[in-house]
């Protein structure tokens, strides 16, 4: 299952962007972790829609937590199989 998921108009299970107010389809996965918290392994998850994947990935990014950027349609395959 998708984190971040909340009821919208497009349904109650459409995962939805992360952003501060945005309520956009997620259609990217951003995954992340913390490297103080979490271990080498453990990702951690925010959706983005097109509009904020960057802005997003940046604030990750500069932190040193980004670990990988991937399109929300593959990481269902992948969580699925």
């Amino acid at each position: 299952m998708i984190p971040s998921a909340s009821p919208t108009d497009q349904g109650p299970e459409t995962p939805t962007c992360s952003a501060k107010g945005c309520r956009e389809p997620a259609e990217w996965v951003l995954a992340w972790n913390n490297p103080k918290l979490h271990t080498p392994e453990r990702r951690k998850t925010w959706l983005a829609c097109e509009a904020h994947r960057e802005h997003l990935s940046k604030f990750l990014g500069a932190r040193g937590f980004l670990k990988d950027t991937v399109p929300l349609a593959e990481w269902e395959s992948a969580s699925d199989g």
